[in-house]
């Protein structure tokens, strides 16, 4: 029987499929060029939060802080876009959901450089650097949450297994949502939903299939394809992702070798939902119940 989902849902969903299948727009979009161009108007920081740019050598980050801060922990946000498209708005609009979690948390968010000018490692080693900037400020690593949506998830589990191989002390815990962990574009899902994918679906040109950031290097390499990799000795980890949406099947995937490897996984398909459904934020009730989910793994 197929899932019910709300109205709000079914219209977000049909919006999404209209500007994905027009045949001057969509490509754009699947692509990720309309995004790399968009100007978005000037983000304001809601009462009660302090937003500060810190420029690194190569990238820039965004520290968000909550002015009534009694939680002892600290997000490290990767956002996605597939590795093509720097921080938007929502990001930090995602900032602010995880910064009213746990008692109050401060969010790094990353800009970090991108394709297919900075392909692969650029963004790995901006991550990278990201988690070290914390740990000098005087975090432990269990006290970092690392969080990401598609190829900012993907990017999460490539960071947290570069971590481990260096003997590094490793993020208390990881956030998934949609991610984007097979570059080699395998899975089931990929053929399954090929037709039902409202952002991917029905062509071989978007980014999943025509991705630039591996450049040269090996898409099945385990830091640019976790799914690829040996999850043992990772932190728990939440997996989200829309039954729909053609990434599915690099959560599921994902999860299933990270529980084999003995991590704490937690993995949820929402029934007929999209990819990064998550973006809905409180505007319709499947990305209200992701995001009560977060919060539940996050202070559990």
């Amino acid at each position: 029987m197929k899932k019910v989902i709300s109205v709000r849902a079914k219209f977000i969903k049909a919006c999404i499929h209209a500007m994905a299948s027009n045949h001057l727009i969509g490509p754009e979009i699947q692509t990720g060029r309309l995004q790399r161009r968009l100007v978005e108007p000037e983000w304001k920081c809601p009462e009660g939060y302090r937003m500060s740019d810190i420029n690194m050598r190569h990238f820039r980050m965004e520290w968000l802080s909550p002015e009534q801060e009694e939680g002892t922990q600290v997000v490290l946000q990767l956002h996605g876009g597939g590795y093509v498209n720097r921080l938007r708005n929502i990001y930090r609009d995602f900032a602010v959901k995880y910064s009213g979690m746990a008692g109050g948390m401060s969010v790094l968010s990353v800009d970090y450089r991108v394709a297919p000018e900075h392909p692969y490692p650029a963004a790995l080693l901006d991550a990278i650097e990201a988690y070290q900037w914390l740990l000098e400020l005087g975090y432990d690593g269990e006290q970092i949450i690392v969080v990401g949506d598609s190829a900012g998830g993907g990017l999460t589990l490539a960071l947290s297994m570069w971590l481990r191989d260096q003997d590094m002390t490793l993020p208390g815990k990881l956030v998934l949502m949609s991610p984007w962990t097979d570059l080699t574009a395998s899975g089931v899902s990929y053929e399954e939903n090929y037709e039902r994918d409202p952002m991917f679906g029905g062509t071989r040109d978007s980014m999943i299939y025509q991705g630039v950031y591996p450049g040269e290097h090996d898409p099945m390499d385990p830091y640019i394809s976790p799914l690829f990799g040996n999850f043992r000795g990772l932190p728990p980890m939440l997996f989200q992702a829309g039954s729909i949406e053609m990434l599915r099947s690099d959560a599921e995937m994902a999860a299933g070798k990270a529980r084999q490897a003995g991590c704490l996984v937690s993995l949820t398909i929402y029934p007929e939902m999209f990819h990064v459904f998550q973006m809905g934020l409180d505007h319709f009730p499947e990305s209200q119940a992701a995001w009560e989910e977060v919060r539940q793994f996050i202070e559990t």
